[in-house]
């Protein structure tokens, strides 16, 4: 029943893309079944191979190693509170973990460590031949595929700076499949934080989440093309596949650089992370003024787990699970995907069998919110004012098809299974 529902999960999802087309009679479809077909394809390769396994493990030794390494830095800066030895004994297992001075600032030490890739060119080399995968089997531009590929491993601001003398030439319809793909994976400044909070949760959580980042770019490339398709005569953007030049001229340079980079992302996630739980906390006490549903107060969890559910259950979820997983993908999209992973984190051992916390580590997967939707058209618009009112109109659509993206890509991890 559960290869069914998955199933039905992705043909609701291309169903729900056609009926949504802006022109439903001139949807590509040769480049969009490549994409669905290439979800699938690269899944397996990723998750089935053999070796894959002992990759995944020296991956998630990495993990281990950056934030045994963050540790060392923000213990010797904030002492016990930083994860040095306490002067009292800790009164239950957890009690002295501080959020913002232990885990959040694992995003400073990646920033650095992703400058410094990027001068010593090992990113760029990763990123020109995604790039050029993309461009050979689904006949995307250069200036997509670039910013595509750039999207794996970088921010949705980010990944156009690659290309940003070409966003003013670039199709409608190229935007549309340039701001999904940004929506619907997540920056390598993140990842290692979202796989600290996976990690009681799945052996090898960084893999998952660097999979899931790399199946989805297809995927919504696909969607993208079905809700707004290009002109048929129109001939794609080139651009040549060369990155930048680095802006730092040497290792320490980039290190300084990565650093000032992670300052302002860090200072931007912890000021999020802060007004957004304190606004569920004000909506949670105003839905508390109303009847009790079921025994309890009416939450905005409970509400979104219901909403949601329906959804959950198309993408492989079994039923009796599905209201905890709506909430959690509720969650996702109305607040971000990091308050997700951490409410899924804090799940009860029961509330998610092993396999439904696999589709949802995908599914939750992508920076498909309203909060990124402001910092994006923000960053875009700054790059490219000329497009303003392209990038402006195309911005609420993009929620939708990055959330598409990221629940087909569950659904495809679900029947392969992990």
């Amino acid at each position: 029943m559960t290869a069914v529902q998955g199933l039905l999960g992705v043909v609701a999802i291309v169903a729900l893309c056609w009926a949504l087309s802006e022109r439903r009679r001139d949807i590509p479809w040769r480049p969009v079944l490549i994409g669905l077909a290439l979800q699938p394809i690269l899944a397996l390769i990723l998750l089935k191979t053999p070796g894959a396994p002992t990759v995944f493990v020296w991956l998630n030794g990495a993990v281990l190693a950056v934030q045994e390494a963050t540790r060392a830095g923000t213990s010797f800066v904030f002492g016990f509170v930083g994860g040095g030895d306490l002067p009292f004994e800790e009164p239950f297992p957890g009690a002295a973990f501080v959020l913002a001075f232990q885990a959040l600032p694992l995003i400073l030490v990646v920033s650095a460590i992703t400058s410094v890739l990027f001068y010593w060119r090992v990113l760029p080399v990763i990123v020109n031949g995604l790039a050029w995968g993309l461009r050979r089997t689904m006949g995307v531009g250069g200036a997509v595929g670039l910013s595509s590929a750039a999207n794996v491993f970088v921010g949705m601001v980010e990944s156009p700076l690659f290309i940003r003398p070409y966003i003013d030439r670039m199709s409608r319809a190229e935007l549309f499949m340039m701001m999904t793909v940004g929506m619907a994976t997540i920056a390598g400044t993140v990842m290692v934080l979202y796989a600290s909070f996976l990690g009681g949760i799945l052996e090898t959580p960084l893999a998952h989440i660097l999979i899931a980042s790399i199946i989805s770019a297809p995927a919504a490339l696909a969607i993208a093309l079905m809700l707004v398709p290009g002109d048929p005569d129109e001939a794609p953007t080139e651009a040549k596949f060369k990155l930048p030049p680095p802006e730092a001229r040497n290792t320490m340079e980039a290190v300084l650089l990565g650093t000032r980079d992670g300052v302002t992302l860090l200072i931007n996630v912890t000021a999020m992370l802060l007004v957004m739980v304190a606004l569920v906390s004000l909506v949670n006490q105003a839905l508390g003024l109303l009847p009790m549903v079921a025994g309890e107060a009416l939450t905005l969890e409970r509400v979104l787990g219901w909403v949601m559910a329906p959804v959950m259950w198309l993408i492989g979820i079994p039923w009796a699970e599905a209201t905890t997983a709506g909430a959690l993908m509720g969650t996702k999209t109305v607040l971000n995907e990091l308050l997700a992973y951490a409410a899924m984190a804090g799940l009860p051992a029961e509330a998610l069998s092993a396999r439904s916390e696999l589709i949802m580590t995908y599914a939750l997967c992508g920076f498909a919110n309203f909060g990124s939707l402001g910092i994006m058209l923000g960053g875009l618009t700054a790059m490219a004012p000329e497009r303003r009112g392209d990038i402006v109109s195309l911005g609420g659509r993009t929620i939708v098809s990055g959330t598409l993206a990221t629940l087909m890509t569950g659904a495809v991890v679900g029947l392969i299974g992990g």
